[in-house]
């Protein structure tokens, strides 16, 4: 069975925000690897998105409705929705910490 992925507007501007500042740090060519890995791993969820695990920080309150798949050191977060895959951020291992202690010191009363 296959899924159709959809990107939001924040996760296209993750995706562009990260390689814009990584051309200013490592080679073109780099960019353009870290780019297409970047778009493999998205496309890979048309097939079983559901090998991946639920994310942990909604999970503490009981919401299982968020997923996330790795690449690198970069965290997708998508929900599935009937045949669509809706991926809402791409995030770094240090924008997804904050992230996580946002979440939890918001959501914890």
């Amino acid at each position: 069975m296959k899924y159709e992925v959809f990107l939001s507007t924040d996760a296209e501007r993750d995706v562009l925000d990260i390689c814009s500042f990584l051309e200013d740090k490592v080679t073109p060519v780099r960019t353009d690897d870290l780019f297409d890995g970047l778009k493999n791993t998205l496309l890979s969820l048309e097939e079983f998105p559901e090998r991946s695990h639920y994310t942990p920080e909604p999970e503490k309150i009981h919401v299982r409705d968020y997923r996330e798949i790795h690449f690198r050191i970069y965290r997708i977060i998508y929900r599935i929705i009937g045949q669509n895959i809706y991926i809402h951020a791409v995030l770094d291992g240090e924008t997804a910490k904050q992230l996580s202690s946002l979440f939890i010191v918001t959501h914890s009363t």
